[in-house]
């Protein structure tokens, strides 16, 4: 769903693209792989956990209800929730403010990191997992969890790549290690770690000044990079209400893949529309001359004039032919 002409337009001179990583280039369905507790026992953080992350639309809080409900817990009700952009969210469970996120909000909540704690986060980001801290005064455990890439992913940036894309990046509020080995198997060409909403903005603001830029997200923290990117490109079905309001491009889908096809489309709009003017002002130009320095009879010049008319609809046209049986960006060539 293109959101007007410009966006159309605009999209289809991008040479750069910059993504964010958790359910766009992954898959972001997570599952929680380890649980470490530091006061009390798995269970009881993991009920504490759930409540809190029980209404979020998150892939790391939806993988930790669901972990929590395959352990048939019973699921408590927070109170007072509270998101943080970029670290995690608070609230309220059995009468005690509990916190979960990054370090970036233990860090804000005033929580000093044991020893311990470093060591067990730094263990499972070498691993490549995504981590989540939760604690009150104090830490009271870590959730690791992991995330695959999409598997048509690497098969589409290789494709964009192909079409005229000259640049690829990533944007993540994840851990430097995590998001180097995403970017590892991708092939992209720069990666941003460790990124608050307000850190995804000035990346983004960066990023324009070397081309036309578009941007890749799903959820809330992308929002405002969606809005300062030339275009930016919301997964549909994946994303949030604010992210698909603030894009200029939805993919209905949460097949990575449609992302080539739309892209294709509009470098394919982009050359109907050149092609368009330059047939219209030939036809012009032509009857002109004609009429200038020869004689040109009425009805030839409705006929051309009209039948120019006809010619760049018919041409534009096309652009009709390919969209419902497209399978590849080949249709669009």
């Amino acid at each position: 769903l293109f959101k007007g002409g410009a966006a159309l337009e605009t999209f289809g001179k991008t040479n750069i693209m910059a993504f964010d990583k958790t359910g766009t280039l992954t898959e972001g369905k997570m599952r929680v792989t380890d649980v470490v507790v530091f006061d009390g026992n798995e269970n009881e953080l993991l009920t504490k956990l759930a409540a809190l992350e029980q209404h979020s639309e998150h892939p790391i809080a939806q993988s930790v209800v669901r972990e929590a409900n395959q352990r048939g817990l019973r699921l408590l009700e927070a109170e007072a929730t509270q998101a943080i952009p970029g670290q995690g969210l608070q609230g309220f469970v059995e009468g005690q403010l509990l916190w979960a996120g990054n370090r970036k909000l233990a860090e804000a909540k005033g929580v000093t990191l044991g020893s311990q704690t470093r060591v067990t986060l730094e263990q499972l980001e070498h691993e490549g997992k995504t981590i989540l801290l939760i604690g009150s005064d104090k830490v009271l455990g870590v959730v690791g969890m992991a995330d695959t890439v999409r598997t048509t992913a690497k098969q589409t940036l290789e494709r964009l790549r192909q079409q005229g894309v000259q640049k690829f990046v990533m944007l993540t509020g994840d851990h430097e290690a995590i998001a180097k080995q995403i970017a590892s198997q991708l092939d992209l060409d720069e990666v941003h770690a460790n990124l608050l909403p307000e850190d995804k903005v000035e990346v983004v603001k960066r990023l324009r000044e070397q081309g036309t830029l578009a941007y890749l997200g799903d959820g809330v923290n992308d929002a405002a990079a969606l809005a300062t990117a030339h275009d930016g490109v919301a997964m549909g079905t994946a994303g949030s209400d604010v992210a698909l309001e603030s894009a200029d491009v939805a993919l209905l889908s949460d097949d990575l893949g449609r992302l080539a096809l739309a892209y294709a489309l509009a470098r394919k709009a982009n050359r109907v529309i050149r092609q368009n003017l330059m047939f219209a002002l030939g036809v012009l130009s032509l009857m002109v001359v004609l009429t200038l320095f020869w004689y040109l009879p009425l009805p030839l010049g409705v006929v051309g004039h009209e039948g120019g008319t006809l010619l760049v609809v018919a041409n534009g046209l096309r652009l009709l032919w390919a969209v419902p049986k497209a399978k590849s960006s080949a249709a669009f060539k």
